[in-house]
């Protein structure tokens, strides 16, 4: 598999100006993935720590922010020498660990030499009243679903790849037929890593959708895990009401069409909460292609689309003999 973030990470390896590096998106996108494979790659030693049920490595940062005592003990978790600049330390569900980003700062201020990455869910983090995010101490990027031609990448279709790549349009046109095959399934699978390599794997249709349909049960699960009450409806309401949005030819989304009388004030935390998360992107009209276009931009008037069109076609119950074989 390759995704072309790891161009970035690289750059990120470089820099003289590097920072630790806070990797945000979706779940099940393939953070903890990139991450490892990276580091398998990049480095000649990978300190990976994960903070899911590990409650000795949430406590070595609720003592104090001192790096070196916080990196003997990631030494002796992971039964890795860390050292400067060969060493990769990655600190994994780190909403697991508000405390593990906020160190962040420290390691960026107090041991510049390391090489930290990290990954979780921001909102998570969000949730927790004390800690306070390391502004200005870490460097950001976001991971998104697979793309096209990371898709094809993935098929072994190279060439078809490149040649979108280098916009070798007249070479396009003769392929056409190819790309418009590859293209139905990559709307139908989708860029989910794990979807991807099932579908490399076993080219099965249905074993594809039962894998995106336990995706969307976790994501649902996790509404319940950071919101409750009223909040945790609202949020279920705009998630279940996007596929309907985007089959009609709105110009923009309708609060009326979640609940009859529906008002923006009544829904905008859950949909904060939800872009947040990385599972919706929101997109705002604009009132013309100027530049600077945020100029131009209307706030009152978006559409919300899945981060990922697999994800998608599962909540609309898209069914392969329709979208692939046509």
């Amino acid at each position: 598999m390759e995704r072309f973030l790891t161009e970035k990470l690289i750059k990120w390896k470089d820099s003289p100006r590097r920072k630790p590096l806070l990797i945000q998106g979706a779940r099940q996108v393939g953070k903890t993935w990139l991450m490892k494979e990276f580091g398998r790659t990049a480095y000649k030693k990978t300190a990976y720590v994960s903070f899911f049920k590990n409650q000795r490595m949430k406590s070595v940062f609720d003592t104090d922010y001192d790096t070196e005592r916080i990196l003997m003990n990631i030494a002796a978790e992971t039964g890795v020498n860390v050292t400067p600049s060969d060493t990769l330390i990655i600190f994994d569900e780190i909403q697991e660990a508000p405390k593990a980003l906020e160190s962040l700062k420290y390691f960026c201020e107090s041991a510049p030499g390391y090489h930290v990455m990290a990954a979780g869910s921001l909102l998570g983090v969000a949730m927790h009243n004390g800690v306070s995010f390391p502004v200005g101490k870490v460097n950001e990027i976001t991971l998104y679903p697979m793309s096209f031609q990371e898709f094809l990448l993935a098929m072994g279709e190279r060439q078809l790849a490149e040649l979108l790549r280098d916009r070798k349009y007249v070479w396009l046109k003769d392929l056409r037929e190819r790309y418009i095959l590859w293209l139905r399934n990559y709307l139908y699978v989708g860029g989910m890593p794990e979807a991807v390599t099932l579908f490399q794997e076993q080219k099965d249709y249905r074993a594809v959708r039962a894998l995106q349909k336990e995706i969307l049960g976790q994501y649902e699960k996790d509404f319940g895990k950071h919101a409750q009450g009223e909040l945790q409806i609202r949020i279920d309401q705009v998630w279940n009401s996007i596929p309907a949005q985007l089959s009609k030819e709105n110009k923009k989304f309708f609060f009326g069409q979640i609940k009859k009388g529906g008002r923006m004030k009544d829904f905008e935390l859950a949909i904060q909460w939800l872009v947040r998360s990385g599972l919706l992107l929101k997109v705002n009209r604009v009132s013309k292609p100027g530049i600077p276009l945020k100029s131009y931009e209307k706030l009152d008037a978006f559409k919300l689309y899945l981060a990922d069109v697999g994800l998608l076609c599962a909540m609309c119950n898209v069914q392969y003999e329709f979208q692939c074989s046509r």
